[in-house]
């Protein structure tokens, strides 16, 4: 007798004898005789009494076709095998489709939904399907049934889902210094210690493009210029060696002279060490521009993932004020200026400018001259984005400005915008750590499953009930799949967690990740706060006072709920301004189907990224600042602030130096700034005109510049429809 049945997802549930009623009822009333309930009751009686305690479906279906085939009803046998093969064809036939489409090299939401992947490409496209067919099975064997409910709800999204099965981990700052001293081994090669800038810059790329291969999400130098400093010097000593081969004297003095400055001066004036030095910094200065050059350009053709995506990369810098340190500072800050190839904007690397008074960012700070040509290469390249060390939720108590490695107490981000710093499981700080995994809230949906009720009071109520339960929902997922992270070995991670990780140079190549990821965090997202909102009181934060606090107050009881879950769980949760690309027109593509065309929520394709206030909402940069300012100390995650600035920002880079400023002012933690780009491929020329297509000088189609979430991308062709729309919508804030 049948007591239990194993689904086709491996779910096991009771056996239902009417399921082979209905099946067989349909099959018959598709034929002339029609239906024979004697018939039907038979054989369900005889599969029910003679099948094993457990079966399968298709065993249960295969005792089915047997008995119609040995009963006097062929006709009904014949419907029900044709019957079963459309069901399990239609079964086939969504994967199918998408197969196609990403065989076709079609632009839509499924190949675009990351820009800065080519999925036209094989090695893209094998991606495809394998991101495509690793999503089901995940849902059917990994997630428990509570996420697995929120998800198809629309209420939850897991990001890199497809990663789950790997048990790789999202992100890392590399301590890159361990590296350049003690090299490493990866996969069957062997990179040794650097000795020269050339090699360190190298060995920074191969860091970087190894880790990504490990890792579903992005890699980031917390600390490029500290790192790179000591082999301008080692660099400019094998120089004065080489003088001392060509003159024939001992220059051993000059090795570790003093040099405030390492900048190319003219050798006319000059005589005796003092010529002989500046040329050596002459030479020195030349080999780490070339070394800045090849970093740039590696990072923007080196692919990783298969040979699909370039690495998903950024660095941080600005407060190394020693002569070294600057030197790299100014030369990655002169060759971005230069751009790539034919003066295109580099991509790649993100790059981060860490703002500290007394270091950086005043005119009387040791680099406020390089601070200044920050800005001034932002206005063109769009990077650096701006890091506030001195947002009170940035500071770190050990930091002191004349601690040679005082950049171990100052918090590095990933380019598009997160954030690691707080950790209970070890040092403050943001070196050798990474988030683990991140999942988002459709908060929007929430509101909108509310929006009939009348009474403003009991509407919020019942959404912050909602709320609390997605949360814990949220906690329990990312929990679960931490608990199966951290089952993975050493050796299926050979960089990462031999030499990046905080702790991993302890562990055994046969043994677990568990003891040493906790000091990574699980972020918990949130997106369409404005979208929200006007479901809920019909305003956004930007628009309306009683908006934002009630918006304030949703992102504070996150915040405290994430706290909650950090003493329950002991994991290091964070509230995340989730950076949404597929995800931002997912959410709403899915509203917009079960509760049709919202005004003001789902009548546009795409809901509004984390906090932010509405692309297409007319304000001031300083307006745009005060509103979103406050959640920044809330989302410990990670959070970013975007301004849009009209006209050639090439020619108004105190423009950019205000907007820091505002950041500065307001207690922001990251920013950005958008702007119009033109870039011809062919002859190099650039302009900022929106309204030109085609290059004045030769003609050919001109590539823009654009921001996606936080990174660049230098066509529009990969975008998916959710982020066209907003950039259409986009305004600027003046």
């Amino acid at each position: 007798m049948i007591h239990t049945v194993v689904k086709r997802d491996g779910r096991v549930d009771g056996f239902n004898e009417e399921k082979i009623k209905g099946a067989i009822r349909k099959a018959m009333l598709q034929t002339e005789q029609g239906e024979d309930e004697g018939l039907i009751q038979r054989i369900s009686d005889r599969i029910g009494m003679s099948g094993k305690e457990q079966m399968t479906v298709e065993e249960i279906q295969d005792q089915v076709e047997y008995e119609l085939m040995n009963s006097s009803r062929k006709d009904v046998a014949k419907r029900y095998i044709a019957y079963r093969d459309q069901r399990s064809i239609a079964r086939r036939a969504k994967t199918r489709d998408i197969f196609l489409e990403i065989i076709e090299a079609k632009n839509n939401d499924v190949t675009r939904e990351n820009a800065n992947m080519n999925t036209d490409s094989p090695a893209g496209m094998m991606m495809k399907f394998a991101s495509e067919t690793t999503k089901p099975f995940v849902d059917d064997y990994l997630l428990s049934q509570e996420a697995k409910t929120a998800v198809k709800n629309n209420l939850l999204h897991i990001h890199d889902k497809d990663y789950y099965p790997t048990k790789s981990l999202t992100c890392v700052q590399h301590p890159l210094d361990k590296i350049l001293k003690y090299g490493f081994v990866a996969g069957h090669g062997e990179s040794r210690p650097a000795k020269r800038i050339e090699t360190a810059s190298v060995i920074a790329c191969i860091s970087l493009e190894t880790a990504q291969n490990e890792m579903h999400g992005g890699q980031a130098i917390p600390a490029f210029d500290f790192y790179l400093a000591p082999f301008v010097r080692s660099s400019y000593i094998e120089e004065v060696k080489n003088l001392e081969e060509l003159t024939g004297r001992d220059l051993s003095h000059l090795y570790n002279c003093e040099i405030k400055d390492y900048l190319k001066m003219p050798l006319d004036e000059l005589e005796g060490d003092e010529r002989l030095k500046q040329h050596a910094i002459n030479k020195t200065v030349g080999r780490v521009h070339q070394s800045m050059e090849a970093f740039i350009h590696n990072m923007n053709t080196i692919h990783s993932r298969g040979g699909n995506q370039v690495v998903f990369s950024s660095i941080n810098y600005g407060t190394d004020t020693s002569a070294e340190g600057r030197c790299v500072i100014r030369e990655i800050l002169n060759s971005t200026y230069e751009g790539v190839g034919n003066g295109a904007t580099a991509i790649f690397p993100i790059q981060i400018w860490k703002k500290k008074r007394g270091v950086s960012y005043l005119p009387e700070d040791p680099n406020y001259d390089l601070y200044k040509l920050a800005c001034k290469v932002t206005a063109r390249r769009f990077f650096p984005n701006f890091l506030n060390l001195d947002a009170t939720f940035n500071h770190h108590d050990k930091w002191r400005a004349d601690d040679p490695e005082r950049y171990k107490y100052e918090v590095a981000t990933m380019g598009c915008r997160t954030r690691v710093f707080e950790n209970r499981y070890g040092e403050k700080t943001s070196i050798g750590r990474g988030n683990l995994s991140f999942t988002t809230l459709n908060i929007v949906r929430l509101a909108i499953e509310v929006m009939n009720i009348k009474d403003k009071d009991e509407r919020i109520d019942r959404f912050f009930q909602k709320l609390n339960h997605l949360l814990d929902t949220a906690a329990r997922q990312l929990h679960d799949r931490f608990e199966f992270q951290k089952t993975a070995l050493a050796k299926q991670f050979p960089l990462v967690m031999s030499v990046l990780w905080n702790g991993s140079e302890n562990l055994d190549r046969n043994s677990t990740i568990e003891s040493v990821i906790n000091q990574g965090t699980l972020g918990i997202g949130f997106i369409g706060l404005a979208e929200c909102l006007i479901a809920l009181i019909g305003k956004h934060h930007g628009e309306s006072e009683e908006a934002q606090a009630l918006g304030l107050r949703i992102v504070s009881h996150m915040r405290s709920r994430v706290n909650e879950y950090c003493e329950t769980y002991g994991h290091n949760y964070s509230v995340l301004a989730t950076p949404a690309e597929g995800l931002s027109g997912r959410f709403t593509k899915r509203d917009r189907k079960t509760y049709g065309e919202i005004a003001g929520i789902t009548d546009k394709e795409y809901y509004t990224n984390s906090n932010h206030v509405p692309v297409y909402y007319h304000c001031s940069p300083r307006h745009k600042a005060k509103i979103e300012a406050p959640y920044h100390a809330l989302t410990g995650g990670g959070h970013i602030f975007y301004v849009e600035i009209d006209g050639d920002a090439t020619h108004n880079e105190e423009a950019i130096m205000q907007i820091v400023d505002m950041m500065d002012e307001y207690n922001m933690g990251y920013g950005s700034m958008n702007h119009n780009r033109n870039h011809c491929p062919s002859c190099g020329y650039e302009n900022a005109d929106m309204s030109q297509k085609h290059c004045p000088k030769c003609g050919t189609s001109f590539e823009t510049i654009q921001r996606i979430t936080g990174y660049l991308v230098g066509t529009t062709d990969r975008w998916n429809s959710g982020k066209l729309a907003e950039l259409k919508d986009r305004v600027v804030h003046e």
